[in-house]
């Protein structure tokens, strides 16, 4: 899989019991006493419902409380909520972790607030995803971006590079932090050791969105994961490959380059002052599951995985693309599969779907499936169905092919800046154009194709022809933007005064 420390990793010595669930089992507990609800939520432990919901409703609500007496406080937790944070931290090695219940966006929010302020100058990996361009702009700093490698048989973009970063600690000035993404959305990752080593040796704390690692901790064959070696803040959303319900995810610090506390503060002021108990009672639940995996259970999900990314390679009409770095760790639940008759990556996702396959992602070339951390029959049920789906379409002509000559990145390699800063943003005018006619201009609004929520475009950004002919392509295939619903006219927001 391209793990350079294939065979030197061993798990973080534990030192609390990870059987135990003190969350779920407490809100459980407390629902046995058969409690009477004077306090909110409304819902009354799932007693006042319509009927329709009942089925499915009923028993999760049983567990949706609030911050009463022995049910402790996410803001200011003592009781069950710190001990389930602290079994988090003990499982993962980190100096502290903590319970997020509005995604890794706000872990991305609250990290990056913690270190900048206005003005400072942070490097940021220039393919993040939108919460973190969003964290800057509240912060008010000065992002200065890192481009990425790029990887010609995925035509995705990986990580940051060594030699780009050097270059960028030598000519920026007063950075506060670096920000990095890893792994990218398809389970590319790299060894960031010597990253985050040379960023260490300037006393400048990194900050790692692993939004997709949460399960790296299980160690090999899974990719190394930042927190292992040694990044300061690591936000993982526990959610996208652990048994958690959406939203559900985890902040942790390692090191003192951070302050715990100002993490702690930031937190309590951006997330919710209700927060979820069954989100937290699933991270509880979850981080027990991981925990228990054995080394035999292990290689059972990793033979799996191997097996089906075979069975899928096999298929006539597809084939599974790997990143011709092999140096690049492959995440083994992340599979891409692209068509070989052409059809772009939005139709092959539209092609499964009429069989019943919902895929995480589809771009202009790929269709992105992410497997279960778990062995399951019914993996084997989706390749029936992904078979079937490309029988019925065999020999089928489209006019949603991928158009645009491929192999080129899209953010090329060089260290670069806003055109025009978040700072400066707020007082000038803008106007719509066509998107043909913002070739050299500065877009007064991000271009985020979502998923994978990545921009393709950032506000303040100038546009260039290339970014033209990748959105218009990207348009007439029938990707989704959020939030730019003129996109789908061909237009696009411009600042007036601004010109090359």
């Amino acid at each position: 899989m391209g793990n350079n420390n294939e065979g030197k990793r061993v798990k973080v010595m534990k030192k609390m019991d990870q059987q135990k669930t003190p969350i779920y089992s407490r809100l459980k507990a407390h629902w046995e006493t058969d409690p009477v609800s004077g306090h909110v939520p409304g819902h009354k432990y799932g007693r006042v419902l319509p009927e329709k919901g009942q089925a499915f409703f009923r028993d999760i609500l049983k567990i949706d409380a609030t911050e009463i007496s022995g049910l402790d406080d996410l803001h200011s937790p003592e009781e069950m909520i710190k001990e389930g944070q602290e079994l988090v931290s003990d499982l993962y090695g980190s100096d502290a972790s903590f319970f997020l219940v509005n995604g890794s966006t706000v872990g991305n929010l609250a990290m990056i607030l913690s270190v900048c302020s206005r003005g400072d100058r942070v490097l940021v990996q220039r393919n993040c995803h939108k919460s973190v361009l969003n964290g800057l702009e509240l912060a008010g700093a000065e992002p200065v971006f890192l481009s990425c490698g790029y990887d010609p048989m995925m035509e995705v973009s990986t990580s940051v590079e060594l030699d780009e970063l050097d270059e960028a600690l030598k000519t920026i000035e007063d950075v506060q932090a670096v920000i990095l993404t890893n792994p990218n959305y398809y389970g590319l990752s790299i060894d960031l050791k010597a990253i985050i080593e040379r960023v260490h040796e300037a006393g400048i704390p990194v900050l790692v969105d692993e939004a997709h690692g949460a399960h790296f901790v299980l160690g090999s064959p899974f990719p190394v994961s930042a927190l292992e070696l040694g990044a300061d803040v690591v936000v993982h959303s526990a959610h996208k490959t652990l048994p958690a319900m959406t939203m559900g995810s985890f902040l942790h610090i390692k090191g003192s380059l951070v302050s715990r506390e100002r993490i702690a503060y930031y937190l309590r002021m951006l997330q919710s002052s209700s927060p979820s108990y069954p989100i937290m009672a699933s991270l509880d639940l979850a981080r027990s599951y991981i925990a228990a995996l054995s080394k035999e259970e292990i290689d059972a999900i990793a033979k799996e995985t191997a097996k089906i990314r075979r069975e899928l390679d096999m298929l006539d009409g597809i084939r599974v693309v790997v990143p011709e770095n092999k140096s690049i760790a492959v995440d083994p639940l992340k599979v891409v599969i692209r068509s070989t008759s052409g059809r772009s990556g939005f139709e092959l996702q539209r092609d499964l779907e009429r069989e019943g396959v919902f895929s995480e992602l589809a771009d202009a070339w790929n269709v992105l499936i992410v497997l279960p951390l778990a062995v399951m029959d019914a993996k084997h049920d989706m390749i029936e169905r992904i078979e079937r789906a490309l029988q019925e379409n065999a020999g089928g002509t489209t006019d949603r092919r991928y158009t645009r000559q491929g192999g080129v990145p899209l953010f090329p390699k060089k260290i670069s800046q806003l055109a025009i800063q978040l700072d400066q943003q707020q007082e000038l005018p803008s106007m719509e154009c066509k998107l043909e006619d913002a070739i050299g201009r500065v877009a007064a609004e991000s271009v985020v194709p979502y998923p994978p929520g990545i921009p393709v475009l950032l506000k303040g950004e100038r546009v260039t022809e290339e970014v033209v002919e990748y959105l218009g392509e990207l348009t007439r295939l029938g990707a989704r933007f959020q939030g730019n619903e003129r996109m789908k006219s061909n237009y696009i927001s411009i600042y007036k005064e601004v010109k090359e």
